[in-house]
């Protein structure tokens, strides 16, 4: 019984193998290509993100950009009254000037 593969040629069957050999290295190349590129993406995204927490330093043009722990403090700063500045301090005297307008007749 003879091999489906085997023609009787030797070139013809050296040919094909050889065919199929860098057919198989095409498609695990490409593979790998695609892994690579997938890699390369996430890495990527995953580096902006640590950019946007850590923030940046300035650079010639370029302000420097805070940290997310930095801009919180700085939200948290608003959210508490202190010398007259934070956005509390403004809704405190908002909201007293408004119950001295409501008590007056």
């Amino acid at each position: 019984m003879t091999d489906l593969a085997d023609t009787g040629v030797v070139q013809l069957d050296a040919l094909a193998a050889w065919a199929a050999a860098i057919g198989a290295i095409a498609a695990v190349l490409a593979l790998l290509w695609r892994t690579v590129q997938r890699i390369r993406q996430i890495h990527a995204v995953v580096e902006a993100w640590s950019e946007d927490w850590q923030g940046t330093p300035a650079r010639p043009g370029v302000p420097a950009r805070p940290g997310v722990m930095v801009r919180i403090s700085a939200i948290e700063h608003e959210l508490h009254p202190n010398s007259g500045s934070s956005l509390r301090d403004a809704v405190d005297r908002v909201e007293a000037a408004v119950q001295e307008l409501q008590q007056k007749p």
